[in-house]
């Protein structure tokens, strides 16, 4: 039995498919949902905040957090960790807030197993093609690291029917809208 009041969303996808800038606007229009911030070992990147974007902590403290059983779910993966804390979701549903969770697809599944009432949401790329132009267009990887990504994507999608909700992203608007009537429709049903 749920012992909160919102709702759990979670939102993954492929490197590059479109789910972080879909999410930003889900969030403009939806100021009840509080995203899910991430911890990772990954460097901060020039752009990003931490406690807002992730949680940038070391290596040494992120193994101590999985010991200590501090996540929902982690994983390990272009050499680097990433997880959820268990304290930052647990203080937002008891506070009756609905949270997104935006994650890779093993984190998806094991939040899912963790809270079976998740509502799962999978944003595709319109080809693994387009893709590869997109996480190229960044510029953000190193050609090994965008292999490693467009490896991973083709694996990723091959779980896409384990999500309540497909969305192709092929039209960045369409996409948006689509993730927002889906989320709208699972507000309604509180």
């Amino acid at each position: 039995m749920q012992d909160h009041k919102g709702k759990i969303f979670v939102v993954s996808a492929p490197s590059g498919a479109g789910k972080t800038t879909i999410l930003r606007s889900v969030l403009k229009e939806f100021p009840e949902l509080v995203l899910s911030v991430s911890a990772t070992t990954r460097p901060q990147r020039e752009h990003e905040i931490d406690g807002k974007d992730y949680f940038f902590i070391s290596e040494d403290d992120f193994i101590k957090k999985i010991k200590n059983d501090e996540f929902i779910e982690w994983e390990n993966f272009y050499d680097y960790y990433y997880g959820t804390l268990k304290e930052f979701v647990c203080t937002k549903l008891k506070a009756g807030l609905s949270i997104v969770f935006e994650v890779d697809v093993k984190g998806a599944l094991n939040i899912k197993k963790v809270h079976p009432e998740s509502v799962m949401i999978f944003i595709l790329p319109p080809s693994i093609d387009e893709l590869h132009r997109r996480l190229n267009f960044r510029n953000t990887e190193s050609k090994e690291d965008l292999k490693k990504r467009v490896d991973r994507a083709t694996m990723e999608m091959s779980f896409k029917d384990e999500f309540d909700y497909p969305v192709k992203n092929e039209n960045l608007e369409i996409a948006k809208n689509e993730v927002k009537r889906i989320i709208k429709s699972e507000l309604e049903d509180l």
